[in-house]
């Protein structure tokens, strides 16, 4: 597997990270259309919003002594499932195993049980990630729209 550094980002990284995330999900956002949910359509105002929350951490997903992608946890320490929120590699970067290596990293960080995501049903390259990094469905599936459907996965 794929070594990366997990960097913990400051505010100051807040307009990069909105930056690579509208970059990291315009395919997607162009795909399914979805203008309310997508990570490619939201607000630098939302990021910000975002990371200001106690309980969420981004960090960069560092190789090749670039930031190839981003990983939001968000853990409230409350005995609740840990969350990872939104997770991306940059196009160029993709299919090289980063972001494998970047849950196996926010595992090592926050204990590897207990966990829960969402992602596009539609996308089988996300669905096929997850399962073999050990989640499963959990059978909850929201219908966005005619193109999309979110399916949650837990890991525990």
């Amino acid at each position: 597997m794929r070594q990366v550094l997990l960097k913990p980002a400051e505010k100051t990284d807040m307009q990069t990270i909105w930056r690579m995330q509208i970059e990291a999900f315009s395919d997607l956002l162009e795909k399914y259309r979805d203008y309310e949910m997508s990570p490619g359509a939201e607000t630098l105002e939302k990021v910000m919003a975002r990371y200001e929350q106690p309980w969420t951490t981004y960090y960069f997903i560092v190789a090749e002594n670039e930031n190839v992608g981003v990983i939001r946890v968000v853990d409230r320490k409350d005995g609740s499932r840990k969350r990872i929120s939104p997770i991306w590699i940059m196009p160029a970067y993709r299919n090289k195993g980063y972001a494998q290596a970047a849950i196996k990293g926010v595992e090592q960080l926050y204990g590897s049980g207990h966990w829960r995501l969402d992602t596009i049903l539609q996308e089988a390259g996300n669905l096929h990630l997850y399962e073999k990094m050990g989640y499963h469905q959990t059978g909850r599936i929201e219908k966005i729209n005619e193109r999309m459907d979110i399916v949650c996965y837990e890991k525990d």
